[in-house]
């Protein structure tokens, strides 16, 4: 590892499963697999990292560059990231491309990877990324969009060991827009770490998703949102739903500066309990300088509704298939709010497949 790690004594990282990253970096590496069975249907650039290194010949880049990226960024695991060969994306208006798929593929031990996505004024991208295999994957990712420039991103962890960590840090100018949706359903740890600043006027964020952790698995997300200019939106919206021991943690935090006048920010931080013995810790932050805002937040913790599967059961239902459906609804508010409908029903079949190994 180039850099030193942080420590749980640190508040920022006090929920974070540094034992599973250390441990996901020590391990050996092993036999590959194949991505075909995680490709979306849909047009675009096809591309396949393995351990952090581009496969040219499995990967269709179309208008993705890959390069050695220096990115500059404080983060602890962003740097080791930053000097690495990665994947960028340059777009102006005038360019209509398909969405970009990225498949990310781990055989163990460490592997680090940089991204930046730069949009022109008006530019339209959509990408789709996926994780598998194990080992950690540590991904750092610098986003810039520009004037009315729209990002439409997102995130399968479904790495069925070791851990993922991301980190997203993003400058969202006049009228831009960033979403970008999660959903963690794999068995590694994660945490996904991002500063999201709406630095025009008018500029827009959604930022939020599902983490779905069993046996004593821990995953969490720790974001920050800082609104810099006048009318900017923030969305963030987390479920977590956590069975047996395991602990999964969200962090949301609203930053709203002097001049960021008729700023509207909102928080929406929900945990299911499938177990008493598993844990959900939430921590929502409103940080405002400004007099003329709309800012809110929400937080609860709780356990399937007792009356909802005695209805269930009542018609019929068997009682895994009540907890499957009662939880489905619960996860399906996170996962609605992703437009493209070929994603939406992946991350649904994801959700799903986890439920039925969870119940």
């Amino acid at each position: 590892m180039m850099a030193t790690l942080p420590t749980n004594a640190q508040e920022a990282w006090r929920w974070a499963d540094l034992t599973a990253l250390t441990t996901a970096a020590a391990s050996e590496r092993g036999q590959g697999i194949a991505a075909d069975g995680y490709w979306l249907d849909v047009p675009g650039p096809r591309i396949v990292f393995v351990d952090g290194v581009y496969a040219p010949d499995r990967s269709t880049p179309g208008h993705v560059a890959c390069t050695p990226l220096t990115l500059d960024t404080a983060h602890p695991l962003g740097v080791q990231a930053s000097g690495a060969a990665g994947w960028s994306i340059d777009l102006s208006a005038r360019e209509i491309v398909d969405p970009v798929q990225i498949v990310h593929i781990a055989t163990g031990a460490e592997n680090h990877l940089p991204a930046r996505l730069t949009l022109d004024e008006d530019a339209v991208a959509q990408v789709i990324e996926t994780y598998v295999g194990t080992g950690w994957t540590n991904r750092l990712t610098q986003i810039d969009l520009e004037r009315g420039a729209r990002l439409m991103r997102s995130v399968r962890l479904l790495q069925s060991g070791g851990f993922v960590s991301i980190r997203d840090e993003a400058v969202v100018g006049e009228a831009a827009s960033l979403v970008s949706h999660f959903l963690g359903a794999g068995g590694m740890g994660s945490r996904i770490d991002a500063v999201l600043t709406l630095d025009g006027d008018a500029a827009f964020v959604d930022y939020g998703g599902a983490l779905l952790t069993r046996d004593q698995q821990r995953q969490e997300c720790a974001v920050a949102v800082r609104h810099a200019a006048l009318n900017g939106s923030s969305r963030q919206t987390w479920r977590a739903v956590a069975a047996d021991r395991s602990q999964a943690s969200l962090a949301a935090r609203v930053e709203v500066a002097r001049g960021a006048q008729k700023t509207d920010g909102e928080q929406s931080l929900r945990g299911l309990l499938l177990q008493r013995t598993a844990t959900v810790n939430l921590k929502p932050e409103l940080e405002i300088f400004a007099d003329d805002v709309k800012c809110a937040h929400g937080a609860t913790v709780g356990e399937l509704d007792a009356k909802a599967l005695f209805y269930l059961r009542s018609r019929g239902v068997s009682e895994p298939r009540a907890k499957a459906l009662l939880t489905t609804a619960f996860v399906a508010d996170a996962i609605e709010r992703i437009g493209n409908e070929v994603v939406r029903e992946a991350f649904a079949a994801d959700a799903d497949a986890w439920l039925e190994a969870a119940l």
